[in-house]
């Protein structure tokens, strides 16, 4: 996949938050694919998701304001 066009906003080693992540974006019409670079044999690893160059700083903006897993 080619990412040059493509910022990576968040990086989690768990598929839920991710996707959590993902959907409220998407909620807020923001396209956003999670790349997952866990290892299949060992489960350890990342997920990352990327939005768009054009929308980077918006969606940094919603993930550090609007979204906590703490």
């Amino acid at each position: 996949m080619v990412l040059d066009n493509w910022l990576k906003i968040y990086e989690t080693p768990f598929a839920h938050q991710a996707e959590i992540m993902q959907g409220y974006l998407e909620q807020q019409d923001i396209a956003a694919v999670i790349i997952n670079k866990q290892d299949s044999s060992y489960h350890f690893g990342r997920y990352e998701l990327y939005v768009s160059l054009k929308d980077g700083i918006i969606a940094q903006t919603i993930i550090a304001n609007e979204i906590s897993f703490e």
